[in-house]
C-alpha cells in the first residue's frame, strides 16, 4: 500500500474545470508547493474552495481560477490578499462570498453526503442577498422555523499540508491548527497530501500520536514528500510565517512578472533554494498570540 506519488502524479489527475479545495487557514499550512505547481500547468477555470490565503492569490495571479467560495482571504498579519483583491475588482473572478460557518457547514454536509444542512448563520445578512442561489428550508417540528439551507461543497479534490505521513496515507497535523482539513478530506473524491515528513508507520506514534491523525487513511489518495512546502505560510511547530517574503509577495501584485521570475515556474528544490534554504525556513520563530 504505497501511496508515495511525484507533483507529476497529482497534476495528471486533475483537469480542467474541477472544484478544488485546499486545506490550511489564511497564511497557515497552506499546500503552497501543490499550488505552485498547479500554477506552472495548463490546468484552468478552477473553482476553488478555502479559507483562502497565498494559496488563492497564486491561482489569480496564474488565471486558474474561475469560481472562488469562501469565507475570506487573508495573509493573516496583512488583512487583505493584494493578488486576490486585484482579480475581484478586475472582475476576473465569480465569487461565492460566504460566513465562515457556512463554507464549514457546506464542506460537513458534503462529508456526511448529505445535500444540504440547515443553519442560521446569514439570516438578516448581505450573505444572502449576494449569493442568490441560497435556498431556505422550514423545520418540520412544531416550531417551523425558518433557516438557510447551505448546500453541500462537494470538492473533486482536496489539497493538504501535513506534518507527517507515511507511505499509507496515514497523516498527523500535529500543530494547534488542523481547522477544517478533515472535512475537506472528507469532502473531496480525491485527497492529495504534502507532507513535511514522510516517516514509517511505527514513528507516528502508535497511539499517543494517533490523536493527531485528524482523518481517515482511506481517504488520501496520494502522499508527496515536501519539505518546507507550506511556505511562505506557517507550519507549526516545523516554522513560522515568513513575514518578510509575504510582504515581498504582496508587493508583487504591482509587478508580478519580477516576482514570477525570481521564485515561481522550477522545482520545488528550486523554490527553497530562491527563498534561502530549507535551513532557515526551519528557523523562522513560531507567532506567538
Amino acid at each position: 500500500m504505497d501511496k508515495i506519488i511525484s507533483y507529476k502524479d497529482v497534476i495528471d489527475q486533475l483537469s480542467d474545470g474541477m472544484t478544488i479545495g485546499v486545506g490550511g487557514w489564511g497564511a497557515r499550512r497552506k499546500p503552497m508547493s501543490l499550488i505552485r505547481e498547479i500554477c506552472q500547468s495548463d490546468i484552468k477555470d478552477l473553482t476553488v474552495v478555502s479559507y483562502g490565503g497565498p494559496d488563492v492569490g497564486l491561482l489569480c495571479a496564474h488565471k486558474k481560477v474561475k469560481k472562488l467560495i469562501f469565507g475570506f482571504v487573508s495573509l493573516d498579519m496583512i488583512p487583505l490578499e493584494s493578488h486576490f483583491r486585484q482579480a475581484r475588482q478586475k472582475n476576473e473572478i465569480e465569487v461565492m462570498e460566504l460566513d465562515e460557518g457556512m463554507v464549514q457547514w457546506g464542506l460537513r454536509a458534503a462529508a456526511m453526503n448529505l445535500p444540504f444542512l440547515p443553519t442560521r448563520v446569514g439570516l438578516g445578512t448581505d450573505v444572502l442577498t449576494h449569493n442568490s442561489e441560497l435556498e431556505y428550508v422550514t423545520s418540520p417540528y412544531s416550531d417551523a422555523e425558518k433557516l438557510v439551507a447551505m448546500p453541500a461543497l462537494k470538492l473533486d479534490v482536496a489539497l493538504i499540508h501535513v506534518n507527517k505521513s507515511d507511505e499509507k496515507g496515514n497523516t498527523q497535523i500535529i500543530g494547534p491548527d488542523p481547522f477544517f482539513d478533515e472535512l475537506f478530506a472528507r469532502a473531496a473524491s480525491k485527497t492529495f497530501v504534502s507532507s513535511e515528513e514522510v516517516v514509517s508507520t511505527q514513528d507516528l506514534g502508535g497511539k499517543d500520536g494517533a490523536i493527531f491523525n485528524r482523518f481517515e487513511r482511506s481517504l488520501v489518495t496520494g502522499v508527496l514528500h515536501a519539505p518546507c512546502g507550506a511556505h511562505p505560510t506557517s507550519c507549526a511547530p516545523n516554522y513560522g510565517f515568513d513575514i518578510k517574503h509575504l510582504k515581498e509577495y504582496s508587493e508583487a501584485a504591482k509587478s508580478f512578472d519580477e516576482y514570477s521570475t525570481k521564485y515561481l515556474n522550477r522545482t520545488h528544490q528550486d523554490y527553497l533554494d530562491a527563498v534561502g534554504g530549507s535551513d532557515a525556513i526551519l528557523k523562522i520563530p513560531l507567532p506567538q498570540f
